[in-house]
């Protein structure tokens, strides 16, 4: 582990693991320009459960085999707009889960979207690596295992 003031030194492009999410090894890119994470998501339902709003959703945990779907739900913790990349202002769900990355663990918060033109299935951003990341745009997957 490569480490820096007591931060992890990553590439632009990682692989994580969302235990919560029960997805292995997805390649992630990391973006200092957004603020918040995101996930493609497909088949976004919100749903009552025990008078809390939670959502169920349909996820391609493999880029490389996008046949394989798994449904997973999540509590909804808020609901934010986001500006996409596009410059579009969306109203997206915040789910908050566990991301491994590196061998650390931590609770990110992701936004739940449709990122299905872009290459990555999820965007790492600002906040989920707020006082543990520094990234070094030039290299990839340096916490490869």
């Amino acid at each position: 582990m490569t480490q820096t003031h007591s931060k992890q030194l990553v590439g632009a492009l990682e692989q994580c693991d969302l235990p919560a999410l029960a997805i292995e090894a997805l390649h992630i890119r990391v973006d200092t320009g957004a603020a918040t994470s995101s996930l493609h998501v497909d088949n976004l339902e919100e749903f009552d459960q025990d008078g809390d709003l939670w959502v169920s959703f349909d996820i391609h945990p493999d880029i490389h085999n996008v046949s394989r779907v798994i449904r997973r739900k999540a509590p909804v913790l808020t609901k934010k707009r986001v500006k996409s990349s596009t410059a579009t202002l969306e109203r997206r769900y915040v789910i908050t889960t566990p991301i491994v990355l590196g061998g650390e663990r931590w609770d990110i918060q992701l936004t739940l979207t449709d990122r299905s033109e872009m290459t990555y299935l999820m965007l790492l951003g600002r906040e989920a690596m707020a006082g543990r990341l520094i990234v070094d745009p030039e290299m990839e997957y340096l916490l490869a295992r």
